[in-house]
């Protein structure tokens, strides 16, 4: 029941002294040295805020002097004016610890900042203002936004900082905030006064650390255009930019989180545990089971640079494949890495820059898959971790570990897809096109066949997220086709010279021919690659791919059940399902052109098979394609753990937990196998060869390099590029056909000598071989044919003996034989003609 009470009278509180009112706005300027141009500025500040239609009330001026020894805080006391305030240091500390002091002595429900040369006009305020009033907390005077008026401008060099600045303000710490350096900022008072509170640094760069403060506490920024115009007697020197650089580097360092470094290092680390045989003395150390490619890719690098310090051409070399060159644009040389590194390269030498390249890289890779899965898949940086870790170290990047850098270095994919990402959300699309562009066009000279697979993935995630979203299709295909023609008009006036070149220049070739078994089989998908470190199988994994350094899938069953499961519990989620479609699409296609069914003897055609004769395509490995899984689901898996990690109860977490480590345990690498590498023999590092092999001619090593035994390409580097080699190891063409080949075209004697290598007999050498040796040393400009110590090297010294017609002569720690005219006395002679 309710009873009905009379209200008791309150008693009235005791008389309290009247306290001053809250002004209504606070306008700091900090001030070093003003005295010629403070005047001015508080004589019109005053002005305007004293005017009759002056919407502010109350206010105060504070001025806040940075240790100023020319009179400027005596000009202040003078005024004798209470709303005219003076804070002083006690020496010259910079503009951020001066306006520190001023705002903090502030009182004013608005605060101004605004510098004391008064380049913007204070009657712009009242725009600055409007806009707090909108709901921002924050209001900046720009001179980069739209309807912003220039007066008087600087000088074109400190424009030129300026604008540089900007764009680095943009990129490192406040993205979309064109002008972050006009000096009128108006802020809600309390906000201020917190932000600056917090700052820390003392130079040009608060204004920086202030507004990202906000935007971090998730309060609005407001871009306002205003009109400004240069005022001389500027304190800003030269010295000062790179001090203002420094603090915009330590506010954006300051501001990555922990937990982001920790990710980062620990990528770093993983990587170098996976190198760690060769890392640590890579001139010295051998990966074995990157067969000749480590010595084909320290050429690749040693080339380039040698090009570059020599200003010839980096798209074509002689030194390999001498007379006919090497079209280097059709080989992957990874010039956006070789050209950059050319002075390590030519400082450090080709070995440690390949080490560092493939170390550093596939480190920078999983890093750039973090970023992008904590930007758009889960905020989590523990489910990000491990699903980042499960797209740069997965088992095909293991296996591509070995020897394929152009596989390994793939942090710029991450980022490509980041820009497609935002042009799908209409904003931006001219900037964001143009970006695209310039990333697609720097993928070029990094690896187009990566490039190319990861459109072929992000073709794949579209359609299928087209079909679970239809509403987002329909909204961002238009900004996202134009986007894309802006792309494609800014990256291909870049990259045609190189292309046609590539496609149509000297050496050029039209397609290549794989390993008959480049496709991945049903059971490599399901099975564990050779350098597992748990469940490595090197007989299984062997049977199921070309070679080891091709080991495209082996993703494990474990870890395909645990995509299903996933798939299964968040079938809610179109981001899930469009995941294992792109997953599930890009596994069938790298089964080939033929789908043979496990176990019987059925064989239906496959969906490869529509690609396998388009332009580009036709020149893919298409066990490749399968690569495209391990980003996709280390996004499945980030998800999937993310999920977990906010679950309930604990005993769910802990299962599904346990499920996920179950899943990733039989996937960690072994650290890839590392040898000493053979020793150089005397006759090439002494530098012995040069008084055989005149300008002009090439050094022949017996057999000829080719990519079964491509040594010979370590003796050239090792050698600083000193003479030319017939033979070799990289791509170009064969016949009038140009069918694209591994090696130089093959010649009678480079065929001879070659079946000897490898089958140890010694063929009976007749006259009319001998005059195709003759021919063909002669097609190569030969100086000296040199045999080092090697399997077969009996049979190799008699062939050469038969072929010549004279004995070698040991040399340096090889077999020579010298092919000058009266070269009989340093080995034997043969008349070339």
């Amino acid at each position: 029941m309710t009873v009905d009470r009379e209200p008791t009278k309150a008693l009235d509180p005791p008389d309290e002294p009247d306290l001053p009112a809250l002004p209504g706005l606070s306008v700091v300027v900090p001030a070093y040295n003003e005295r010629h141009r403070l005047t001015p500025t508080l004589d019109a500040l005053v002005d305007h805020l004293d005017a009759a239609d002056s919407p502010w009330g109350s206010w105060e001026i504070i001025v806040a002097d940075d240790g100023s020894t020319d009179g400027t805080g005596d000009l202040v006391t003078a005024r004798r004016d209470p709303r005219v305030q003076l804070v002083t240091g006690t020496r010259n500390r910079g503009k951020g610890h001066a306006l520190r002091l001023g705002v903090a002595a502030s009182r004013g429900r608005r605060v101004l900042v605004t510098d004391a040369d008064l380049a913007t006009p204070v009657e712009e305020l009242e725009r600055l203002d409007k806009a707090l009033a909108e709901g921002h907390s924050a209001a900046i005077g720009s001179r980069r936004t739209p309807g912003a008026t220039i007066g008087d401008r600087q000088h074109r060099v400190r424009e030129l900082l300026g604008r540089a600045g900007n764009l680095l303000i943009r990129r490192t710490a406040l993205p979309g905030v064109h002008d972050t350096q006009c000096g009128f900022k108006l802020y809600d008072g309390d906000h201020a006064r917190e932000a600056y509170a917090a700052s820390r640094v003392n130079g040009w760069g608060i204004d920086v650390e202030v507004l990202r403060h906000l935007r971090r506490a998730g309060l609005s920024i407001a871009e306002v255009p205003v009109r400004w115009s240069h005022r001389p007697g500027s304190k800003v020197g030269p010295l000062d930019y790179a001090r203002a650089f420094t603090e915009i580097a330590r506010i954006a360092a300051r501001s990555l989180r922990p937990a982001d470094l920790f990710a980062a290092l620990l990528f770093l680390l993983m990587s170098v545990a996976l190198y760690s045989g060769r890392f640590f003395d890579p001139a010295h150390r051998y990966l074995p089971d990157s067969l000749r490619d480590q010595n084909q890719w320290e050429w690749f690098f040693a080339v380039t640079a040698d090009n570059v310090a020599q200003l010839r051409n980096p798209l074509f070399t002689d030194l390999q494949g001498f007379p006919d060159g090497v079209n280097l644009m059709a080989n992957t040389v990874m010039l956006g890495l070789s050209v950059p590194l050319a002075p390590l390269t030519l400082t450090a030498g080709p070995a440690v820059t390949l080490s560092l390249v493939m170390t550093l890289g596939l480190a920078a890779t999983a890093a750039a898959w973090y970023w992008l899965i904590v930007k758009h898949v889960v905020p989590g940086r523990t489910a990000a971790f491990l699903g980042a870790s499960l797209a740069a170290f997965a088992p095909p990047m293991v296996s591509h570990a070995h020897a394929h850098p152009n596989f390994v270095v793939l942090f710029m994919i991450p980022l490509i897809i980041d820009r497609a990402l935002r042009l799908c959300a209409g904003t931006r699309v001219v900037r964001n096109g143009v970006v695209l562009g310039l990333m697609a066009a720097y993928q070029v000279f990094l690896g187009e066949e990566p490039l190319l697979l990861a459109a072929l993935g992000m073709l794949l995630f579209a359609a299928a997220y087209a079909v679970v979203r239809r509403d987002a299709a329909r909204a961002s295909w238009r900004p996202l086709l134009r986007g894309l023609f802006i792309g494609a008009a800014v990256c291909l006036p870049l990259v045609v010279y190189p292309l046609v070149w590539q496609f149509a220049g000297p050496q050029s070739y039209t397609d290549i021919e794989h390993n008959p078994r480049s496709f991945n089989s049903p059971l490599a998908l399901l099975s564990f690659a050779e350098r597992s470190w748990l469940a490595g199988d090197a007989e299984a994994a062997n049977a199921l791919a070309f070679n080891i350094t091709e080991q495209n899938a082996f993703y494990g069953w474990p870890l395909v059940l645990l995509a299903f499961a996933v798939l299964v519990r968040l079938w809610e989620r179109a981001l899930v399902r469009a995941l294992a479609c792109t997953a599930v699409a890009a596994a069938v296609l790298s089964l080939g052109r033929e789908f043979r069914v496990p176990l019987t003897g059925l064989t239906v055609p496959g969906p490869w098979e529509l690609l396998a004769g388009l332009p580009l395509f036709e020149a893919v490995i298409e066990s490749r394609v399968a690569m495209i899984c391990a980003p996709v689901l280390g996004m499945l898996l980030a998800v999937a753990v993310h999920r977990l990690l906010a679950v309930r109860p604990l005993s769910t977490r802990y299962v599904g937990l346990l499920g996920v480590a179950l899943a990733l345990l039989p996937l960690i690498p072994a650290p890839l196998r590392a040898v000493e590498r053979v020793d150089v023999p005397a006759f090439i590092a002494d530098g012995t060869w040069k008084s055989y092999v005149r300008e002009g001619e090439s050094l022949v090593p017996v057999p000829l390099p080719d990519p079964a035994d491509a040594e010979a390409l370590h003796w050239q580097t090792k050698a600083g590029l000193g003479f030319r080699l017939p033979g070799g190891y990289f791509n170009g063409p064969y016949g009038e056909e140009r069918t694209g080949i591994y090696g130089a075209e093959p010649r009678f004697t480079s065929n001879l000598l070659r079946d000897v290598r490898d089958s140890g007999d010694v063929p009976p050498v007749n006259e009319s071989w001998r005059a195709q040796a003759r021919t063909d040393l002669a097609y190569w400009k030969a100086g000296v044919l040199v045999l080092a110590p090697q399997p077969n090297d009996g049979p190799l010294r008699a062939t050469v003996e038969k072929l010549v017609g004279a004995p070698g002569k040991w040399v340096g720690g090889v077999w020579v034989w010298d092919l000058h005219e009266g070269g009989r006395s340093r080995g034997a002679p043969i008349n070339l003609p």
